[in-house]
């Protein structure tokens, strides 16, 4: 198999790379944080490089690129830990032009595209933990529309979001439903998250919706994979920049008059890191290979890589701390936020516990290496 990047592939990596080093210093980031977590300035910039019309089809103002082009640019937003949430940009883009109708397309891809609307998944509910089909909020049929009534939580940049890719139960079936913030019954609470990001509570009370799809669970289910997928792609690009500033640091830092590098021990521990980040990256290419295959061989190729990526990010983010000692804990130094970033990260989609429990539940008869 030819795992080497075409030339396309490669001057988009190249395009993100010089945004990231030179528009999206850790300054600014630190500035954006302290204002609350999300810049639409910043958001516009990835806008105007294309990457909010990634997945979007080309006569909808979107590149029409897929799942690898996806994966490279999230692996240098991760190496800059952006906080813009641009999974969701590809996760709506995705989803609208797979599942919804005509006039929803035309009414939100381009704009999309554009970056003119952040349209953001909002699933998680409390009581549902990670699973997908457990469903609180409810849809009810309005004349030619619909309303929608719950709470999602943990909603990326929910206070700043245009509008909410939301599952609701209709008639005892999972639906997904399209909701604009400034709708009449849409309340929402932000706050800042543990990696310096922002999300928010949304509270909806018969606000009213636009049905995206009845067929909602297989819908979620793929717009979750897409997240996961962007996920894991940008925990690479985390868990590289980690270990770069990590080796750099052991370069520089001296004990007993030497470079704390040229202890033996210190060295295994930065080669296991190395090891890590490689199966990462190996399992961040596998979960992208297999974002269009078929729905049940896709959803177990997720979770077996969710599984790896949270092994390594919470190997890699611990050791990174430890090899820096107190400094890698404070806030003005770069490895806190990307420890940080790589936790959270650990947390979102499902923890690896979570995640374990879902490659055993899906797992075949011919699962077993000699089968």
């Amino acid at each position: 198999m030819d795992f080497d990047f075409t030339d396309d592939q490669q001057q988009l990596r190249d395009a993100v790379h010089k945004w990231v080093e030179k528009g999206y210093n850790f300054e600014r980031r630190r500035g954006i944080e302290a204002k609350g977590g999300f810049s639409r300035e910043a958001y516009t910039e990835l806008a105007e490089l294309g990457l909010c019309g990634l997945y979007i089809p080309e006569d909808e103002g979107g590149l029409g690129m897929g799942p690898i082009e996806g994966m490279v640019v999230m692996e240098e937003l991760g190496r800059g830990i952006v906080l813009e949430p641009l999974a969701q940009s590809l996760i709506a883009g995705a989803v609208l032009s797979g599942y919804a109708g005509a006039d929803l397309k035309s009414s939100w891809l381009p704009r999309i595209a554009g970056g003119e609307a952040l349209v953001v998944l909002a699933q998680q509910e409390r009581k549902a933990r990670y699973r997908l089909d457990v469903c609180a909020a409810t849809a009810t049929q309005a004349g030619s529309g619909w309303t929608v009534s719950g709470t999602k939580n943990m909603v990326p940049a929910g206070d700043q979001a245009d509008a909410f890719l939301v599952p609701a139960m209709a008639g005892g079936k999972l639906a997904l439903y399209l909701v604009e913030r400034t709708a009449k019954g849409v309340s929402t609470r932000g706050y800042g998250t543990q990696d310096g990001g922002r999300a928010a509570d949304v509270v909806l009370d018969k606000a009213a919706a636009q049905l995206v799809t009845a067929e909602g669970l297989t819908a979620l289910e793929h717009a979750v994979d897409i997240g996961i997928a962007s996920l894991c792609a940008e925990a690479v690009g985390v868990m590289d920049q980690t270990l770069a500033v990590t080796l750099d640091y052991m370069n520089t830092r001296k004990q007993f008059g030497v470079a704390i590098a040229s202890f033996q021990a210190l060295r295994h521990r930065a080669a296991d890191m190395k090891m890590q980040l490689e199966l990462a990256r190996s399992m961040s290419y596998y979960a992208s290979l297999k974002l269009n295959a078929p729905a049940d061989e896709r959803r177990r190729a997720m979770a077996r890589a969710k599984v790896q990526l949270g092994q390594s990010m919470r190997f890699v983010g611990q050791q990174a701390v430890q090899l820096h000692g107190g400094i890698g804990v404070t806030d003005e130094y770069i490895v806190s936020h990307y420890f940080k970033k790589l936790t959270q990260l650990e947390m979102t989609y499902g923890d690896s516990l979570h995640q374990l429990g879902e490659v055993s539940a899906r797992m075949q008869e011919t699962a077993g290496v000699f089968a």
